[in-house]
C-alpha cells in the first residue's frame, strides 16, 4: 500500500511537472508580432525554437517549421526598443470540465502557479517600415538574455512593473 501511494505521488508530480512546463527552460517561443505570416509561414500557435546570441550584429531565433530549419533574425542596429514583462497566473484546464470533482492532477495544475517571461521588440525591417516580435523566454535565459540585448543594441529595456524590473536585473 506505501509502495503504490509513493509510486502514485511521484507519477503526479512528473506528470504535471511535465503538462505544467510551457516553454523550455533554454528555449524561447515566438508569440506572435507584425511579420508572423512572412517569417513563420503557417504556425497557428506560438513556435519553440532557440534565441541566438552570440552574434555580436544580429539577433537570431532558429526553429523548426513544416520539417524545415528556419532563422529569424533582426539587427541590433535596427532595434527600436525591448519590453519586458511576466504574466503570473492560475493556470487554468484548456477544456471546460462539467464535472464538480478534480483528478489530482487537474486539481494540481489548477493551483499550480507559472511565470510566463516576455520580451517585446520593436525594430526596422529591411524597408524601414517598423515591426514587432515578441517572445516568451525559458526561466534560465532570461537574464543573459535581457542583458546582452541592452549592451548590444544600446537600447535600455523598459519593465512593465517593479516586480519585472527586480526579476529582470
Amino acid at each position: 500500500m506505501k509502495k503504490a501511494f509513493v509510486a502514485s505521488l511521484i507519477l503526479l508530480f512528473s506528470v504535471t511537472s511535465a503538462a505544467i512546463a510551457g516553454v523550455g527552460s533554454r528555449k524561447a517561443a515566438y508569440q506572435g508580432g507584425t511579420t508572423k505570416e512572412r517569417d513563420f509561414p503557417g504556425a497557428k500557435k506560438a513556435v519553440e525554437g532557440y534565441l541566438v546570441t552570440e552574434n555580436e550584429t544580429e539577433l537570431r531565433f532558429e526553429y523548426n517549421l513544416n520539417e524545415r530549419n528556419r532563422t529569424y533574425s533582426i539587427s541590433y542596429k535596427q532595434f527600436i526598443d525591448i519590453e519586458y514583462g511576466q504574466r503570473a497566473g492560475r493556470r487554468v484546464n484548456d477544456s471546460v470540465t462539467t464535472t464538480i470533482l478534480y483528478s489530482p492532477v487537474n486539481l494540481f495544475k489548477k493551483l499550480s502557479k507559472k511565470r510566463n517571461h516576455y520580451i517585446t521588440i520593436g525594430y526596422f525591417d529591411e524597408e524601414s517600415k517598423e515591426q514587432i516580435a515578441v517572445f516568451e523566454l525559458g526561466k534560465d535565459i532570461v537574464i543573459p538574455t535581457l542583458h546582452i540585448l541592452e549592451s548590444r543594441s544600446g537600447k535600455k529595456i523598459v519593465f512593465q512593473d517593479e516586480e519585472d524590473r527586480k526579476s529582470g536585473r
